[in-house]
Order: C-alpha cells, then sequence, then structure tokens
C-alpha cells in the first residue's frame, strides 16, 4: 500500500469550468421538476417539492453533493427544517454501485480473484455511502468482515468539486463579510486534506487502528469499540475490517440505558480528540452504532483529522472552564497563543470574562438545546469584534456537537456534554475525581 499526496486545489480550468455548467442545469432541472409537482400536490407544500428537488440534485451529482447533503441533514439547526429532514435521504438512500464493478476494484489493489481471496464474496453491499459501499465476506479462517471499496472514478470528481468550492468560497469572502470572517475558504482547504484522506485507505486504515487502540488506553471503556482493521486484505482503494452486528444509534428506543450510550459514545470522542488528537470528523448517526451485545462501535474513519498539541490544549481549557471550575482564564491565554484573539484586547481575565459569556451558556445546556448555528454566529462574532478569522478547527468541533445535537434530542434530552464529569474523566482524572467526591456521585462504568 502507497500514500498518495493530494492534488492541488488552487486550481480552475476548463473541466472546472463545465462542471460548474453541469452543476447549474442539475441544480436548475430539478427545481423545475419541483415546480410541476407542487401544481400537481400543492397540499404537500412548496418547501417540501424543493427540498426533495434539491436532494434528488445532489444524488445526480455525485459524492461530493451526497456529503454536502449528509451535512445539511446532520445539522438542523443550521438549515431550514424541512430540508435538513429531507437530507436525511443523503444518509441511508444513496444508490449503490453494481457488484462487479467492487470485485474489479478489489482485484486490481489486491493482484488475485475475489474468489481465491475470500471463503465467500456478497455482491450485494450490506450499504452504500457517498464515498464507499461495504460488502460482506467470509475470510478463509472463517471469520465474518467487511470489504469497504471505493467508488469508481470518485478521486477526480471530488478534485474537480473542490475545486469550485474552493474558488466560490473566495469569492465570497470577497464580498461577504460573514464569510471572510468566518473563515470560508480555509475549511474548504481542510474539507480538501480530509477529503483525499478519506481517499487514501492507506491513511484510513491507519488512523482507524489508532482509534481503537486509543479507546482503551485507559482500560475503562469496556463498552466502546471500533472494527478491528485486517490488513492483509486492505489496499489503496479497500480496507477490509471485522463485521459488526447492530444498528445505528438513531434507531434506539428512548430510555432504557439510552443517555448512558451517548454518554460512553461522546467519552470516547472526547478522548480522542483531546488527548490522542485523533479527530473524528463525521460522527453522525450512522457511524455510531449500538451492537447487538449492548457496546457502542464507532464506524467509516474516513474524515478523521489529527489535532497538534496546541489546538488539543485549547480544547481542554475550554472544557476545564465548563466542567471543573469555571474560569476561562486559561482558556484566554490560549486563544491570544493561537492569534483567535490579539494581545491588545485585554487581559487574560478580561479575555475570559468575554469567553465565558460567548461559551458558557451553550456548552453548559443540554444537547438538546444546543445550537450549532448559534456556535457559528458565536465564533463569527467574535472575529468581527476582534478583527480576526473565525478558526476552522472549533467550527469543525462544534459541527460534531451538533451531530450529536440531533439523537441527543431523543435519547438524552436532560445531559449536557460540556459539564459531565463522566465524560471528561480521563482528560482531567484528579479533578474528576475530587468533584465526584464533593458531589456525592458515583460515575457510570
Amino acid at each position: 500500500m502507497t500514500k498518495t499526496p493530494p492534488p492541488p486545489l488552487r486550481k480552475f480550468g476548463i473541466r472546472e469550468f463545465l462542471r460548474l455548467i453541469v452543476i447549474g442545469v442539475a441544480l436548475t432541472a430539478y427545481q423545475v421538476l419541483a415546480i410541476g409537482k407542487w401544481v400537481v400536490h400543492p397540499r404537500r407544500g412548496w418547501a417540501v417539492h424543493a427540498s426533495e428537488g434539491v436532494v434528488d440534485a445532489f444524488f445526480v451529482l455525485g459524492p461530493t453533493f451526497v456529503k454536502v447533503g449528509q451535512l445539511m441533514g446532520s445539522s438542523p439547526g443550521l438549515f431550514p427544517k424541512v430540508l435538513a429532514d429531507t437530507c436525511l435521504r443523503c444518509l441511508d438512500e444513496v444508490p449503490p454501485f453494481p457488484g462487479a464493478q467492487a470485485r474489479a476494484i478489489i482485484e486490481a489493489d489486491l493482484g488475485q480473484s475475489t474468489d481465491v481471496l475470500f471463503q465467500r464474496f456478497d455482491d450485494i453491499p450490506l450499504s452504500s455511502a457517498s464515498v464507499a459501499q461495504v460488502h460482506l465476506c467470509v475470510l478463509h479462517d472463517g471469520r465474518e468482515a467487511v470489504m469497504k471499496v471505493q467508488r469508481r472514478g470518485i478521486y477526480h470528481r471530488m478534485k474537480v468539486d473542490l475545486r469550485i468550492a474552493y474558488i466560490g468560497a473566495r469569492a465570497l469572502e470577497k464580498y461577504v463579510a460573514f464569510f471572510k470572517t468566518a473563515n470560508a475558504s480555509a475549511i474548504i482547504v481542510d474539507l480538501h486534506a480530509a477529503t483525499f484522506a478519506e481517499l487514501d485507505s492507506v491513511v484510513e486504515a491507519r488512523r482507524q487502528a489508532a482509534f481503537r487502540d486509543a479507546i482503551s488506553a485507559f482500560g475503562d471503556n469496556d463498552f466502546v469499540t471500533a472494527p478491528e482493521v485486517i490488513t492483509e486484505y486492505c489496499g489503496n482503494r479497500v480496507i477490509c475490517m471485522e463485521r459488526m452486528h447492530g444498528h445505528p444509534l438513531d434507531q434506539c428506543k428512548p430510555g432504557d440505558g439510552s443517555e448512558l450510550v451517548v454518554r460512553r459514545a461522546a467519552k470516547v470522542w472526547m478522548e480522542a480528540t483531546v488527548l490522542h488528537g485523533l479527530f473524528h470528523g463525521d460522527v453522525h448517526a450512522g457511524n455510531v452504532w449500538v451492537l447487538d451485545d449492548g457496546r457502542v462501535s464507532f464506524l467509516d474513519f474516513g474524515v478523521m483529522g489529527e489535532l497538534d498539541e496546541r489546538w488539543r490544549s485549547l480544547l481542554q481549557d475550554l472544557f476545564h472552564a465548563t466542567v471543573i471550575d469555571g474560569d476561562f482564564t486559561r482558556l484566554a491565554t490560549s486563544v491570544k497563543r493561537l492569534g483567535i484573539v490579539s494581545e491588545d484586547v485585554g487581559t487574560d481575565a478580561e479575555v475570559g470574562l468575554i469567553l465565558q459569556a460567548v461559551f458558557a451558556p451553550m456548552l453548559s445546556d443540554t444537547l438538546a438545546h444546543f445550537s450549532l448555528t448559534d456556535f457559528i454566529k458565536a465564533l463569527v462574532g467574535m472575529g468581527q469584534q476582534y478583527h480576526t478569522s473565525s478558526p476552522e478547527e472549533l467550527i469543525l468541533v462544534g459541527k460534531q456537537l451538533g451531530y450529536f445535537e440531533r439523537y441527543a434530542i431523543e435519547l438524552a434530552p436532560n445531559w449536557a456534554l460540556g459539564t459531565d464529569p463522566f465524560v471528561f474523566k480521563n482528560v482531567f482524572p484528579a479533578e474528576v475525581a475530587a468533584l465526584s467526591l464533593a458531589r456525592g456521585v458515583q460515575l457510570p462504568d
């Protein structure tokens, strides 16, 4: 397996121009069709027909746009509810590609026939997503496994689409102050890096294995796991891993320990992010499963970042304030060090009070009341006030909180991630132990 560098992002040629025309035509055509459907069935409402037209166009335009739909569907606070709900189709209705095509990709990567490689290989996929689909197989030692196989031609399609997105973001930054402060082009740069890491199965397999190892680092996450990577069956476009039996988190019924399931998932995600620097950047409910044995399993490690020590320290300072002592002075030191706020804004104590006013109300409330829109608006507002760009790292963290938001509303309506000592048990071990003792609270397993 060899690692390939990502293609250049800052490029716009004839392919990008022609693709831009196709995008415009597709979006327009499906809105025209939506008008026709609205005329025939006006009682459903224009918004419903228009939203369905958008999602239908996304499926036709391919993986990049399906990913946009997944973001919209998993971030209801950022988009109109009817559009966000319709975009949920992008999570579980992505059309599959033929099994013969999957076999051909596997054989090209691994150099042997699937009939030789496996005792059994199912041509009908278990699931299909924007970038890849998953096929059940049985290894010669009898183990059940799954092969994650990339879509053919996806590399070049996403390369062109992201170049168009970058040009669009730069144009919006030039003419609309909101997008400049929101650092739109930097977010596309980050998405570009994450996307081509996802398209490099070598990187994804390594990160999945690292995430799985990190879960057991403290010896107390027995109820959380991730699939074991079977490296001898991996290639540049395929990953083989153990099969997990269960169902997506959002299919759980409220009650019967559902809140604890969400808390355990959040705990492992937080530890990976702020202690190990392994940022799982796609934790919508379809990628967090409850297994038949009651454990939680993280899936799909294509969209992962690796946070450096400076950003891990900032997040630790942020949650230390909300969970432990309410003192945002430490966080002020971090945001100055990273250039989010300049030194001339005020002392650390003064900046700490500003940060407390921005973040404490959002992170201390339950996720049922968490607003991703308010979180991003607060970041943008800080940037406008202090003439800096909003850090894309914090916006991406906010996006994951938005993913947790959708199913926390149903499964853990009285839970607040930002003040739950259990989530931060290994992040602040001494402080959480003292806090639990003082409150007379015993933390769950």
